[in-house]
């Protein structure tokens, strides 16, 4: 059996993983026009299938990934208590020969439920929400299998106007976690 190393047989030819399943674990602080100090756990299940390699000699060498992202996330300060939700994005991950420091950057959108409480000020209008979550971080290549990360997250909760007020939510925080890749 032949034995792949994170950038495949060779570290000139780039040949990533086809998929991957990673487990995510955020802090986020809410920022920006909401009165309430939300603070927020997040827990991420992410399926990532690679699309698109880009073979190039400069630091744009790497590849993209599309993901399919389910989160469950704790609400510890502010009006609610939590929040569950589905995002779909893309990852791009700048890969350099013999580098076991894998930089990335991802963004999605998706939907999700949160146990409002319009009669709160500042608290959410409605339990249908959609969501934007957007990364940076690194990786680390522990073995041909298994990464550790570690990033920087925002994400936005807002239900798009349809109740008024619509005070949303932007959050903040480190990310950590571990992938395993197939």
């Amino acid at each position: 059996m032949e034995t792949r190393n994170a950038f495949g047989p060779r570290p000139e030819v780039l040949d990533p993983p086809r998929f991957e399943v990673a487990a995510d674990a955020a802090y986020m602080w809410g920022i920006i026009n909401n009165p309430n100090s939300y603070e927020i756990g997040a827990g991420f299940l992410t399926g990532r299938i690679r699309w698109g390699v880009n073979q190039s000699d400069g630091w744009l060498r790497g590849y993209n990934q599309f993901y399919v992202l389910a989160m469950a996330e704790p609400i510890f300060r502010g009006p609610e208590t939590h929040y569950f939700g589905l995002s779909f994005g893309f990852r791009y991950n700048f890969v350099q020969p013999n580098s076991r420091f894998v930089p990335y950057f991802s963004g999605g959108a998706g939907l999700g439920w949160i146990d409002s409480h319009a009669n709160v000020f500042g608290a959410q209008g409605q339990d249908f929400t959609f969501n934007i979550l957007t990364a940076a971080g690194v990786s680390y290549l522990i073995d041909n299998h298994w990464k550790a990360e570690v990033g920087l997250l925002y994400q936005h909760l807002s239900n798009a106007g349809q109740t008024s007020p619509n005070p949303s939510l932007n959050l903040l925080g480190p990310q950590v976690g571990f992938s395993y890749s197939f």
